[in-house]
C-alpha cells in the first residue's frame, strides 16, 4: 500500500509508526517542511514543499491562525498534484492537522482513506483558558469567539477523516463528541528498554556538570521554558529550596524560546524574566548550584533523568509531555502538579506526588520530604516504571495498538467518499 505522511516537523509522532509500515512493505512518502531537497530516512521518502512568497495583507488578528494554516494548506494541495501528475495516489494519508496541511488532500486523492493524530481541541473555558490568570490577560467574552475561529481547522479536517488517534485521554477528550467517537487513544510510545533506571549513571557535560547518583540532583525539564509548563512555578520556589538544601544542585533542560501560550515583551525570553526576579533572593554560592543544560542529546537527557533523586513536572491542563513517561520510565521519584493530564499517569502517593500547580511551598514540601525519605522514592520510582511499561512501552503496547488502528482507518466506511 502507498502512504502518505504529513507533518510540518516530520516525523514528529511518527517517528516510530512511519519507518515501522515502511519495513512492512509499505511505499511510503511523507511530505514536510523540515527539508530543503528529498531524502530517504529509515524507508521513508521524504520531499520538502515549499510555502509560497506572500506580501503583507490585512488581516483580522482572530484569524491570522486560521490564514497561516490555508497558506501551509494550499502550499501542500500544491505538492500533492505534482505528485498525482507524477504517478503516485496513496491508498492511506496520515496526518497532523495542526498546521492545516492536510486540508485539500481529499481533494487531490478523493479515493484515499485518511487518518488524523489528533493532538488537541481548543477550548475558550476553565481550566483550558484563564488556568493562570498572571499570563492570560484575554478577554473572556472575545476569547470564546477567538476559539472558535481558532478550531475552525480542526473542523475543515473532520469531514475528510475516516479517525483520528490521540496519546491522552485527556487529549482526545478535548475533541467535540462528533468526532471523539472516532478517536481511538494510543500514546506515541516510551522505549522502555531506553529510558531505564541506571545505579551507575554519571551525567558529565564539560564545564556544566559532572554528577551521579551520589549527589543530591533535582531535575526540570521543557522543551522551552515558559509559563505553559510551569517554569515560572519553578524558578519563584528556588530561593526556599536552595535554603532548604544546601546540597542540592538543580539541572534544568530547556530552550529560550516558545512552544505553547503568551510570548514575553519583545527582545525579552521566559527564562531570564524569572532569573531576573529571584536572582537577588539567592545568594551566589547557592545560585552556582543552578545549572541551565539548555537543550541536550537525548543519551544525555536518559542519563540526566538516571542521576535525578527527585524530578519535577509542571503543565497547565494540555498535552502531556513525553519527558514525563520517560523520568517514569527511568523510576524517577516525581513530584508534579495536579493538572488532569497529570492525574491521568500520576496517582499521588502512588506513582509520584501531586501539589497543586500554583503552590510554590508545597512543591518544595514535597520535594524536600522525598529527598529524605529514600525508600519512598524507591517505591513511588518502582511503580512509576511500571506504570510505564504496562502502559506505554512503545515496542509491546503502543506500536501493536498503533498498527491495529491504520488497519481500521483502511477498513471503517465512516464517511462517504
Amino acid at each position: 500500500m502507498k502512504i502518505l505522511f504529513i507533518h510540518q516537523n516530520f516525523p514528529g509522532q511518527y517517528k516510530h509508526l512511519a519507518p515501522l509500515l515502511a519495513s512492512k512493505g509499505h511505499q511510503c512518502v511523507a511530505l514536510t517542511l523540515r527539508v530543503e531537497e528529498p531524502v530517504t530516512w529509515n524507508g521513508v521518502r521524504v520531499l520538502p514543499y515549499k510555502l509560497p512568497d506572500r506580501s503583507g495583507q490585512n488581516v483580522h488578528p482572530w484569524i491570522l491562525d486560521l490564514d497561516s494554516k490555508v497558506t501551509r494548506a494550499e502550499a501542500c494541495y500544491r505538492a500533492a498534484v505534482k505528485m498525482k501528475e507524477a504517478g503516485f495516489t496513496p491508498g492511506l494519508i496520515l496526518a497532523h492537522p495542526g498546521w492545516g496541511e492536510a486540508m485539500f488532500l481529499r481533494d487531490v486523492w478523493p479515493d484515499a482513506r485518511m487518518g488524523l493524530y489528533c493532538e488537541l481541541f481548543h477550548h475558550a473555558k476553565y481550566p483550558h483558558l484563564n488556568f493562570d490568570p498572571e499570563f492570560d490577560k484575554a478577554n473572556p467574552a472575545t476569547e470564546v469567539l477567538r476559539m472558535r475561529l481558532k478550531n475552525l481547522n480542526n473542523h475543515l479536517h473532520f469531514p475528510h477523516a475516516e479517525a483520528g488517534i490521540s496519546p491522552t485521554q485527556f487529549q482526545a477528550g478535548t475533541f467535540p463528541a462528533e468526532f471523539r467517537d472516532r478517536i481511538t487513544v494510543s500514546h506515541d510510545g516510551i522505549d522502555t528498554k531506553t529510558a531505564v533506571p541506571d545505579p551507575d549513571a554519571r551525567l558529565q557535560i564539560e564545564g556544566v556538570c559532572d554528577v551521579t547518583r551520589d549527589d543530591e540532583v533535582i531535575t526540570f525539564v521543557n522543551r522551552n521554558l515558559e509559563p505553559y509548563r510551569g517554569y515560572h512555578v519553578f524558578m519563584r520556589a528556588l530561593p526556599r529550596l536552595l535554603k532548604e538544601r544546601p546540597n542540592a544542585q538543580i539541572l534544568i533542560v530547556g530552550g529560550d524560546e516558545v512552544s505553547y501560550g503568551a510570548r514575553p515583551e519583545p527582545g525579552k525570553t521566559w527564562k531570564q524574566i524569572f532569573i531576573d526576579e529571584v536572582r537577588g533572593q539567592i545568594p551566589d554560592a547557592d545560585w552556582a548550584r543552578v545549572r541551565f543544560l539548555g537543550r541536550i542529546p537525548y543519551d544525555q537527557f536518559i542519563r540526566l533523568l538516571q542521576v535525578s533523586r527527585v524530578h519535577v513536572y509542571l503543565t497547565y491542563p494540555f498535552v502531556l509531555s513525553w519527558s514525563l513517561l520517560e523520568a517514569m520510565s527511568c523510576e524517577a521519584a516525581i513530584v508534579a502538579s495536579d493538572t488532569a493530564p497529570v492525574r491521568e499517569v500520576i496517582a499521588h502517593d502512588e506513582t509520584g506526588k501531586l501539589v497543586d500547580f500554583f503552590d510554590g511551598d508545597g512543591l518544595v514540601t514535597e520535594i524536600c520530604a522525598l529527598l529524605e525519605d529514600e525508600a519512598a522514592r524507591g517505591r513511588l520510582g518502582a511503580a512509576a516504571r511500571t506504570l510505564a511499561r504496562e502502559r506505554f512501552d512503545l515496542a509491546s503496547i503502543c506500536l501493536p495498538r498503533q498498527l491495529e488502528w491504520v488497519s481500521a482507518v483502511m477498513e471503517t466506511d465512516l464517511i462517504p467518499h
